[in-house]
């Protein structure tokens, strides 16, 4: 029996542009009359051919405020476009990557997923809605300025008349007509393929035999907090002890859920505090990650890379082996000198996790990674952050076969000796004035090379431009690039994950093959002035310190 359908007469909205992780708004702006449907409806009007007609598709979200009602929202509006089946979340709750390995495993038409990711939740924060395409990844700039272009000509939206709203608790099937919406457990699939990632036993028998050896894992009050408990106390046998802020929250108890030093302020002060042998952290989404230990901090970029070096531990890629090696622009060039070592390709992208999903499904990349805390691999289409952490704990285990009593430290250090060290930092300025930032951009631009700053000489000042080997697609403007003889680079960027104003990335690296066990800061310090001072930051922000360091 088919569904009432009714037409809602509308129209667009200004600024419903996704970016490189879907449309995100404040809550107020999501629930003015009409603006969730609108896009919503585009996303359908847009979605890849054949089209939304007797599609499947995966829904669910990181649990912030707002996402319960968006979902019943999308089964209406879903539903009156033509889809057939619907697969959600108990609760609606899907991690980013869980959701794109339930695309991918249930062969779905696509997905989407409501997250802000690592911008805070609640009534007074952010709300977003990104679309999958069916191989499990963000959808490629082709479909979302499709998406964009719908929203700007919408006329009218449709939505099915259910008899009563989806029970989002109750596992199993129920039927709406001639729709079925299916309710799975929001963990159990993600659990079962990270078990086939990685060495379970492994990490087990290194647990029992270490019985001093301490985790932590903080999900920050978003998403993971199950998937945590899951993997690390029911799986491997952590106890309970080991998790900290598990319960998804809708406004992730008040905090910020973004991994990085400054936000997970908690985490460092406990894994300092107790001496925590491995620490690490998810963002809302839990696409993101942060790892730690009481006397040592993971960047992201040395992260991949070690994880890219150790690879050949891992199951999974005894299985696949590894086709290649990939890194967003900004991103440290560690993993490049770990290809090279390994004779293995190894691409530079846009900052946009999308840009790794060609390179994957054309079998030419394996692992990647972006220093914005994102690590993973071609075993789904997104980021995943407890894939980064349990594969930490799988080249812990391993490497403390030959060297008992190994640590992060100690890991880190034979790592830089046997590649040097890329030092790297970035200084974020977040929600500074969109106007003021561009222009300090378009002044950046009119910098030259053949000049020397205290000593450092600029041999090449560009935009990044990325042809994509795959489909030849060009990506222009990506990040404003000073690269100094010496390998040396200052990189400036926009960031497109805020909800309002502008945020100012700024990126520096220096590479050592001598000193590599200085602290970042002090060995960046040069640079870092070199930075603001030819930025004139302080002068087109007003800004003088960052909001965060990383």
């Amino acid at each position: 029996m088919s569904l009432s359908v009714r037409s809602v007469p509308t129209s667009p909205f200004e600024g419903q542009k996704p970016g490189t992780s879907g449309l995100r708004k404040r809550v107020s702006v999501f629930k003015q009359q009409h603006y969730t449907e609108n896009f919503v409806q585009a996303i359908f009007t847009a979605m890849p051919a054949p089209g939304p007609q007797d599609a499947t598709l995966v829904v669910g979200g990181d649990g912030r405020y707002y996402m319960k009602d968006v979902v019943q929202k999308i089964v209406r509006i879903g539903a009156a476009n033509g889809i057939r089946k619907f697969i959600i979340g108990q609760d609606g709750i899907l991690s980013t990557p869980a959701a794109s390995a339930l695309i991918r495993k249930r062969k779905a038409d696509g997905g989407i997923i409501l997250t802000a990711s690592h911008n805070p939740g609640g009534p007074q924060n952010d709300f977003g809605i990104k679309y999958n395409t069916r191989n499990g990844g963000p959808a490629p700039e082709s479909v979302t300025d499709a998406i964009y272009q719908a929203t700007c000509s919408i006329a009218e939206y449709k939505e099915a008349e259910l008899a009563q709203p989806v029970d989002l608790v109750a596992i199993g099937v129920q039927r709406f007509g001639n729709v079925e919406v299916e309710i799975v457990d929001s963990v159990a699939d993600y659990v079962e393929l990270t078990k086939e990632i990685f060495d379970f036993e492994l990490i087990r028998k290194f647990r029992q035999q270490n019985p001093k050896f301490t985790l932590l894992f903080d999900a920050l009050s978003g998403v993971t907090g199950p998937y945590g408990r899951r993997i690390f106390v029911d799986k491997l046998g952590f106890p309970e002890s080991s998790l900290e802020q598990c319960t998804p929250l809708e406004d992730f108890g008040g905090g910020h859920p973004d991994p990085n030093l400054t936000y997970a302020h908690k985490l460092v002060e406990r894994v300092s505090k107790e001496q925590t042998s491995l620490g690490a952290a998810s963002d809302g989404d839990g696409d993101r990650n942060m790892v730690l230990s009481h006397d040592w901090f993971v960047t992201p970029s040395d992260s991949v890379a070690v994880i890219a070096h150790y690879a050949e531990c891992i199951p999974y890629f005894k299985r696949t082996g590894i086709h290649g090696l990939a890194r967003s622009m900004p991103t440290s060039c560690a993993i490049d000198r770990v290809a090279a070592a390994k004779q293995l390709e190894v691409f530079e992208v846009p900052t946009g996790w999308k840009f790794f999903g060609n390179l994957m499904d054309a079998g030419r990349l394996s692992i990647c990674g972006e220093e914005s805390f994102g690590t993973g691999s071609d075993h789904i289409r997104e980021k995943d952050g407890i894939w980064a952490i349990v594969a930490w704990l799988n080249i812990i285990a391993h490497v403390s076969q030959a060297t008992p009593g190994a640590t992060v430290r100690s890991i880190m250090l034979d790592f830089y000796s046997i590649y040097g060290r890329n030092y790297f930092t970035r200084y974020d300025y977040e929600e500074v004035s969109s106007e003021g930032a561009s222009q300090m951009m378009d002044y950046l631009r009119t910098l030259k090379a053949g000049v020397s700053y205290n000593g450092y000489e600029v041999v090449k000042v560009d935009d990044f431009e990325y042809t994509d080997p795959i489909d030849h697609s060009v990506s222009r403007n990506q990040g404003l690039r000073i690269i100094f003889k010496d390998t040396s680079r200052i990189i400036f960027r926009l960031s497109g994950t805020g909800s309002q104003g502008a945020t100012v990335r700024i990126y520096i690296e220096r590479y050592d093959d001598k000193q590599c066990d200085l602290d970042a800061q002090v060995a960046l310090k040069p640079l870092v002035d070199i930075a603001l001072k030819v930025s004139k930051l302080e002068e087109y922000t007003g800004r003088k310190e960052p909001t965060v360091i990383t």
